[in-house]
């Protein structure tokens, strides 16, 4: 248990980080899935603007620390390589 009042602090800061990165981490899997889907119908036109909108989810969390930016990098990748095979 935090004895100080800036660790204290920090306990709060965690406790609201810990709930954006959770929502982010939400958003991203469910733009992400919503591509695959897309991708897998054959329905180009609609997975390009998934595939827009995952990526902007995914850079967003990666640069505001959600998850790494390698691993968004590789899913964007996997994505777009999925697009262009399909």
């Amino acid at each position: 248990m935090a004895n100080t009042k800036s660790a204290k602090k920090m306990v709060r800061k965690i406790e609201k980080r810990t709930i954006v990165n959770r929502m982010r981490r939400s958003m991203v899997r469910t733009s992400v899935k919503k591509a695959e889907v897309l991708i897998d119908s054959g329905d180009k036109e609609n997975a390009k603007e998934a595939l827009v909108n995952a990526e902007k989810h995914l850079m967003r969390g990666a640069q505001k620390g959600a998850f790494s930016k390698k691993m968004a990098s590789r899913k964007i990748s996997r994505l777009t390589k999925k697009l262009i095979n399909s």
